[in-house]
């Protein structure tokens, strides 16, 4: 399979969900107001950020590497008997740790919004949204476990496009289901559950056609002392450490975000929504497919293919990251008014929404660069150097949120300051606040120091060599950026008047701008010689 086109279908296809996805955030943005979706953002964020933590991001960690090599080593009836097991061990632990969460839901959410209990009736809504959505968890773990066993037999398609089902949940949850509801905002706490039980079914439907779907038991002593499920859960350890970093420091924002001004936990959302449109693209679709194809060089030794993957990673990672940063940064007012600057979502949600995007905006590119960089740790199975790592970026983070929160900010500046507002900041420095834009900022700046370490630990231990052509390579790419960069902030025009605009000519314009700038970007690569059988890759097989 070549990795170009199976990063084009998979792109594609998470292209298609984070549509789906912007189009569910203008339903809640138009129906609930910023006060009731507070409550929802917190309640999703708690079963979600176990899903990171043990689904996508501790399990997947250590389940693909040890799965790809009983696939490659083992034979197909050693891998599926691994399957068994370790779908019995999950489901065990995943059930009960969904029944803790929903008995301790009121001290969950004291201990990631402790700003609520200042409004008793929002912090009781927080509560009763999250008992309804902790399930997921349960669901979503099983969804990636399925994920995981597809991606390592190539099949890409159906775990990238499973995510829009929640999209479609909560658009038909909000539309159909709201008023039925007291409050209505508890339709969307059902509409994960809902999402939760449709992204597993469509799994296991595939799993089913591959035979290779798992079959638990309640045998649990049995699968227990399985030999790869201990590896799996000896992996598991320090990838538990390591992505609970990443997740804490979400935590701990959110934390900050409840105690600023009324609404800062939403207009993060919704910037870090946008944000994550190019993240979810490329940066999840890139980690999906180049983790199985490192495995299979691991474990047959064949460390020139190991480095020529991912090589081809990070050329385009910066390709394509790059102009995506500059491109949220630059046009972060048309694309916020035009998706949601409707309904109960005012011009001053917009604004404030707008300068938590610009700074997110900083990170973007290191936010992905670590979803390429980290599979060339976890393919080794060695979990413990970007734990190691997660945890410096963690305290970077939290020494940039004090700083920024309290010590200095831009909120009030724009995105490009002048000169007497750079006067003004120099003169009264300790007095300027970020606010929440400045949580934004630490997580993205922590993403570009995380990915610099990787980049670091892989080279000096002679996993990874860059190929020859960077420096060409980066002498072609920094003016197609600068064009660019030209071509939006000219074509943009001015901010104020994305707030006057009616919703069919900000689409318009938008789409015009967003069209425009793609042409005039890659008509500026080809000039320059770039082509796109440069990025050609086999997987390997």
């Amino acid at each position: 399979m070549n990795l170009l086109r199976a990063l084009a279908t998979v792109s594609g296809m998470t292209m298609f969900s984070r549509i789906l996805g912007f189009a569910r955030d203008y339903v809640i943005a138009d129906v609930f107001k910023t006060s009731f979706t507070d409550a929802f953002f917190v309640a999703f964020k708690l079963p979600n950020l176990l899903r990171r933590l043990f689904a996508e991001g501790a399990f997947s960690q250590a389940f693909v590497p040890i799965l790809g090599e009983y696939k490659n080593k083992q034979g197909i009836e050693r891998t599926r008997e691994l399957l068994n097991h370790t779908a019995t061990v999950l489901s065990f632990v995943l059930f009960l740790v969904t029944c803790l969460g929903v008995l301790v839901a009121p001290a969950l959410v004291l201990a990631s919004a402790p700003g609520f209990t200042a409004e008793p009736g929002k912090f009781a809504l927080t509560v009763t949204l999250t008992r309804i959505a902790f399930p997921y968890i349960l669901f979503m773990s099983l969804t990636a476990m399925a994920a995981g066993i597809l991606n390592t037999w190539s099949r890409f398609v159906i775990p990238a496009l499973t995510p829009a089902l929640l999209n479609f949940s909560f658009i038909g949850m909000a539309l159909f289901a709201a008023p039925w509801f007291d409050p209505p905002i508890l339709a969307l706490a059902w509409a994960v559950f809902l999402g939760g039980v449709l992204q597993l079914g469509l799994q296991l439907v595939a799993l089913r056609r591959i035979g290779m779907l798992p079959r638990p038991s309640l045998r649990i002593s049995r699968a227990w002392r399985d030999e790869g499920v201990r590896r799996i859960l000896k992996l598991m350890a320090p990838a538990t450490l390591g992505v609970s970093v990443s997740q804490v420091s979400l935590l701990i924002n959110t934390i900050f975000a409840s105690c600023l001004v009324s609404g800062s936990v939403s207009w993060l959302y919704y910037a870090d929504r946008l944000m994550e449109l190019p993240a979810g693209v490329l940066g999840a679709a890139l980690g999906a497919i180049l983790l199985p194809s490192l495995v299979k060089c691991h474990a047959t030794d064949d460390w020139e293919n190991y480095r020529r993957i991912l090589d081809w990673g990070l050329r385009l990672t910066l390709l394509l990251a790059l102009p995506a940063a500059l491109a949220l940064a630059i046009l972060s007012m048309p694309l916020i008014a035009t998706l949601f600057h409707h309904g109960a979502f005012t011009a001053h949600d917009v604004l404030q929404t707008r300068v938590a995007l610009v700074a997110y905006s900083f990170g973007l590119t290191g936010m992905i660069l670590v979803k390429v960089l980290a599979p060339g740790f976890y393919a080794r199975q060695d979990i413990r150097t970007p734990v190691r790592i997660a945890l410096l970026s963690l305290a970077a983070t939290q020494c940039m949120n004090l700083m920024f929160i309290f010590g200095l900010g831009f909120a009030h500046f724009g995105f490009l300051p002048s000169v007497a507002s750079l006067r003004h900041i120099i003169t009264h420095f300790d007095q300027i606040r970020f606010g929440h834009a400045g949580l934004a900022l630490s997580i993205g700046l922590a993403a570009c120091f995380n990915a610099f370490l990787l980049y670091r630990g892989l080279c000096r231990r002679h996993v990874f060599t860059p190929l020859p052509g960077w420096r060409g390579f980066s002498l072609k790419l920094l003016p197609a950026l600068g064009i660019l960069g030209v071509t939006l902030w000219f074509g943009m025009g001015s901010a104020e008047h994305w707030l006057a605009y009616g919703f069919a000519e900000r689409l318009a314009r938008l789409g015009i701008l967003v069209a425009g700038g793609m042409v005039v970007y890659f008509a500026a690569l080809w000039f320059l010689g770039f082509r796109p059988g440069d990025f050609k890759l086999a997987a390997a097989t």
